[in-house]
């Protein structure tokens, strides 16, 4: 099992972890993934296929794969950032944080007092965490769960510096292909169009200037160690319909020859 709260603790102790990603809704597929060894697993609920059920499911899958399970909730869903923690989550995306108001309500979900209104029932997390007296987990959960605001709109842009500022969120997220799809006005998704390249620099550092982690969605892994050397301490990569996809084609390329 994972030490409690490893994603964090890697994290607030400087390392880079590269995360797995996975869209399909299925438990069986997240642990699989997990079990190849990556350090945390993300499973989207914002475009992705999981429900509530699949969910509670699937960070357990991870869990018990030795990876730490993080959730990215759908749109403006703070009910659901409090909901996975509860179930087990160490880390929640939360998508369009565009303002320190947005950053504030999603850190209210996410922490318990004093830095926010997070409500007790970890029952599940708990469990995970080999935490039987209440007061243990509420005495680490704070700094042991992970909220990362996902950057990828002007607004947000604009109020990057207040974002990354706002108690309670631990990290900046970015979501390069929305990004690039504002930053264009719905002309392009150009991740590597210069004002996109730019705007990646500016939200990384105001990241470390907070003092909080910074973390972005990479297509391949190819792209994850480049954003590695830019500076990136939590990086995503591809997803699992996408390994799923590349390793059957590959299978019926071999045959084909």
């Amino acid at each position: 099992m994972p030490e409690p709260f490893s994603l964090a603790r890697r994290l607030r102790a400087g390392e880079t972890v590269y995360a797995a990603w996975c869209a399909a809704a299925s438990p069986l597929v997240a642990e699989t993934i997990a079990r190849a060894g990556y350090e945390a697993a993300i499973l989207d609920s914002q475009h992705g296929l999981w429900d509530m059920a699949s969910l509670i499911a699937g960070i357990g899958a991870v869990h018990h794969a030795g990876s730490a399970p993080g959730v990215r909730v759908p749109l403006g869903d703070f009910a659901t950032v409090s909901r996975t923690l509860d179930c087990g989550a160490e880390a929640i995306i939360a998508p369009m944080i565009n303002s320190a108001a947005d950053a504030r309500a999603f850190a209210a979900a996410a922490k318990y007092p004093p830095l926010g209104e997070r409500s007790w029932g970890p029952l599940r997390a708990m469990a995970l965490h080999g935490r039987s007296v209440s007061t243990d987990y509420m005495r680490e959960a704070n700094e042991g769960t992970l909220t990362l605001a996902m950057i990828e709109t002007r607004a947000a842009l604009e109020n990057v510096a207040a974002i990354a500022e706002t108690p309670g969120i631990d990290a900046l997220f970015i979501g390069p292909y929305d990004l690039s799809t504002a930053l264009s006005d719905g002309k392009a998704q150009d991740i590597d169009a210069p004002a996109v390249v730019d705007a990646i620099d500016v939200i990384c550092e105001a990241a470390r200037k907070a003092g909080k982690i910074p973390g972005i969605y990479c297509r391949d892994p190819e792209r994850a160690l480049a954003m590695a050397k830019r500076g990136f301490r939590f990086l995503t990569i591809g997803s699992d319909l996408g390994i799923l996809r590349d390793g059957a084609t590959a299978q019926l390329k071999a045959l084909r020859r």
